[in-house]
């Protein structure tokens, strides 16, 4: 029996998507996609009211950001964590394996609102998708994944949908946290 591979892969992020994480974001309201669970915390915000000194967009708002990296990291917002998954984990990929439109931290335009980000979640989930259910998962990644370009694109795949997992339980818990506050 042959399996498909690239069904299976995308059952394997498409079931939490569709039964846990994207419904929980359903309602998603303006104060909680920028509530900032603690003192620092990294956020999407207005370029005039950007905190870190590489925050990074194209638009008027921007993701905070740093390199290195604070240690211990900062904690953040559901709106850095969405801002994160739509470009660095989704939008970047689709570009660079699935003949998306060049993006980068510096180049999007990141969301004001819940709901604009919420659009670009799911446009770059969709484009991530429809990626994965074409692609070749035996070929190499190539240069775009840097110390991974020999790796097999399944190898990539495996990777993002843990991201995806991990992101969306983050942001699952700020939400938690957030109406525990109130």
């Amino acid at each position: 029996m042959a399996l498909d591979w690239n069904t299976l892969l995308l059952d394997q992020i498409d079931f939490p998507w569709r039964g846990a994480w994207r419904p929980r974001l359903e309602g998603l309201t303006d104060e909680q996609y920028l509530w900032e669970p603690a003192p620092g915390a990294w956020s999407v915000r207005p370029r005039e009211r950007a905190t870190t000194p590489m925050a990074a967009g194209a638009g008027e708002m921007v993701i905070d950001f740093a390199l290195p990296e604070p240690d211990p990291p900062p904690v953040t917002t559901v709106a850095w964590r969405l801002g994160h998954v739509i470009v660095g984990v989704l939008a970047m990929r689709v570009a660079s394996h699935f003949g998306g439109p060049p993006v980068d931290y510096a180049t999007h335009h990141y969301a004001a609102t819940a709901r604009e980000a919420l659009a670009q979640l799911d446009d770059a989930y969709a484009a991530w998708t429809a990626g994965v259910r074409e692609a070749d998962l035996e070929r190499p990644c190539g240069p775009a994944e840097g110390p991974y370009a020999e790796a097999p694109m399944a190898m990539l795949v495996l990777h993002i949908h843990r991201e995806l997992l991990h992101h969306g339980a983050e942001i699952a818990l700020l939400l938690d946290l957030y109406r525990a506050a109130r």
